[in-house]
């Protein structure tokens, strides 16, 4: 990973860093740092504590302001759905974060670069990175960009599996089931797809590095197609 890939990622994510080794250090995993033999503070995992914490005062208040009629429990619920690991694997999908990682060889051999927990704590040390940086205008401007958008879609991703359910158990005589159709991949690297069916009838496919991953992405694309044919 050199300079010019660096500076893609400013060019995606729309900020450009006055300090440069921030976010080297924010894309540095513990598995490069292990191997390159550098001291374990040159990692990524002090930036994701900062980083997480900006991310959940700056989605509170968000949500506090957008829903002035929702209670604390149903905030705090939402709250927990937008800032989980898998929703913020799915939002780095936008700017291919995996991509500019810096990962161990062997990290990296064995899909690193697509694992959710790693590719989410990542996340969180861009968003730490840009406020030491820039300050907490500039991670309000990126959090709302690239993570406080389209909440609507992201709850149903979250709560994909059981809003799927629901709607099957409301609309139709038949039962809702998740068929493993590939398995692909040795057992350190796997790759799972999986179909959704309501009856004998595929409405999706998605796949993910588990099983579970791979029918929450069937559940949630079955979702948006039977919400597109109402």
């Amino acid at each position: 990973m050199n300079q010019e890939d660096f500076k893609e990622l400013e060019d995606r994510i729309g900020y450009c860093f006055q300090d440069a080794a921030l976010l080297r250090q924010a894309m540095t995993h513990s598995s490069y740092s292990n191997e390159h033999r550098l001291n374990r503070l040159t990692n990524n995992e002090r930036l994701e504590f900062l980083g997480d914490a900006v991310l959940e005062i700056i989605t509170s208040e968000f949500l506090y302001r957008k829903y002035d009629t929702l209670p604390e429990g149903d905030l705090t619920k939402m709250r927990a759905s937008i800032v989980c690991e898998q929703t913020l694997a799915f939002c780095t999908r936008e700017i291919e974060l995996g991509k500019y990682l810096l990962l161990g060889k062997g990290e990296d051999m064995t899909g690193g670069r697509e694992r959710s927990s790693i590719v989410s704590d990542a996340m969180e040390a861009l968003i730490g990175a840009i406020y030491l940086d820039g300050g907490f205008a500039n991670a309000k401007e990126f959090i709302h960009r690239f993570i406080l958008t389209d909440i609507e879609h992201k709850q149903l991703f979250f709560d994909s599996k059981t809003i799927l359910q629901e709607i099957v158990q409301s609309n139709y005589t038949q039962s809702l089931s998740y068929d493993l159709v590939a398995e692909e991949g040795p057992d350190h690297n796997k790759k799972f797809v999986v179909r959704a069916k309501i009856g004998d009838e595929v409405i999706s496919e998605g796949s993910g590095r588990t099983k579970k991953a791979a029918e929450q992405e069937a559940a949630y694309l079955a979702i948006v197609k039977l919400k597109g044919n109402k």
